[in-house]
């Protein structure tokens, strides 16, 4: 078997195989890379690097690195090691479409015999964004728990150092250090429950649920806590309709957003419950007569922790939590929760559930 030579005119130059080889593995990387000339041109780039840092007016191929990138701190790194054989590790923020942060490592490389220089872009914004999510959960629990906790403190040094035998007040102060123990044991609860949600260890189990008894029940429990603020609870649920949902975790939503109806509502205000069939979703609506929410809150309502009013809430009660524990039940059923709102004319929140809900799903 005679195996002939390759023509020279075949044979791909030295420095065309090695970018050619380069690129495959660039284009394999999921960081952004770009590689430097010692003009500082971008002699290569792979498809997230282009994603990332191309504009509208095409590639990144050719382009002087001052052109993509205008920043001091990156070009004096691409400097360095293309001039000193120096790697460095830099940070960077870019701003594209939407703000992007970047650990980058910039180190020489040699190609053709002369130095270049490999810049790899490590996106960290999703780990910065996710680090400010955590460090505001703790300080907004240790600012939560505090107040309570302080609040306990003085009043058990109250009772210590002789108000346990005044008979006019000792109870009252009794009665204050037993509301900050429940709020803090409520608070703790809705921590750990909305944690087991976010970590994917909570299950729901579709039935078909009778919605207008469920809704009986959560006002029956509350119609205390709606008497004492004159609070009238309306049902506007015919009495046949059957919903797919985990009742348990239903019941859960509904009693969250009934007891907001309440809580936040005028003095003789009313609470309503009523329900929308649209093909292929149920949309079950809580309408309160309160004083509304500001547009600028509406967004953020849903946030752990989040409060329109803070002195309101702590007035009447409440770990800032409910709203998010809602919005999570909503999504594990595949559906979703929404509020509108118009100031002196109350809010409505609406649970959307599809009605094609079935047990063998989760």
């Amino acid at each position: 078997m005679i195996i002939s030579e390759p023509s020279i005119a075949n044979v791909p130059a030295p420095g065309q195989t090695l970018l050619g080889i380069l690129q495959g593995v660039l284009d394999a990387t999921r960081e952004s890379v770009l590689i430097v000339d010692s003009s500082r041109r971008i002699i290569a780039s792979n498809q997230a690097a282009c994603d990332a840092f191309a504009r509208q007016n095409g590639g990144l191929r050719e382009k002087r690195l001052s052109e993509v990138i205008r920043d001091l701190s990156l070009h004096e790194a691409f400097t360095r090691a293309i001039e000193n054989g120096k790697a460095s590790d830099i940070k960077m923020d870019f701003i594209g479409t939407e703000k992007r942060s970047y650990d980058i490592n910039v180190s020489p490389i040699y190609l053709d015999e002369s130095r270049h220089a490999i810049g790899v872009f490590y996106d960290v914004t999703q780990i910065e964004r996710l680090e400010k999510v955590r460090q505001e959960f703790l300080s907004n629990v240790s600012h939560e728990l505090r107040t309570p906790l302080t609040s306990i403190m003085a009043f058990v040094e109250t009772l210590e150092d002789g108000a346990i035998d005044d008979k006019e007040n000792n109870r009252r102060f009794l009665g204050v250090i037993r509301r900050n123990a429940e709020r803090m044991h409520g608070l703790i609860a809705d921590i750990l429950e909305l944690s087991m949600i976010e970590s994917g260890n909570v299950f729901i189990e579709v039935k078909q649920v009778r919605l207008f008894n469920l809704v009986e029940d959560v006002f029956a429990a509350l119609s205390s806590k709606a008497a004492a603020r004159q609070i009238k609870l309306v049902n506007k649920i015919e009495e046949g309709i059957k919903v797919a949902a985990d009742p348990v975790r239903l019941e859960q939503m509904l009693t969250n957003l009934i007891d907001n109806g309440i809580k936040f509502n005028r003095p003789g205000g009313s609470v309503t419950v009523e329900i929308e069939r649209n093909g292929s979703t149920n949309s079950i609506a809580i309408t309160d007569t309160g004083e509304g929410i500001l547009t600028e809150h509406l967004q953020r309502i849903f946030e752990r922790f989040y409060r329109a009013d803070r002195g309101r809430t702590r007035e009447v009660g409440g770990t800032g939590l409910g709203l998010a524990i809602v919005k999570h039940l909503a999504r594990l059923h595949g559906g979703e929760v929404s509020v509108t709102s118009a100031l002196s004319r109350g809010t409505t929140f609406v649970i959307e559930l599809p009605t094609g809900l079935h047990p063998s799903r989760f």
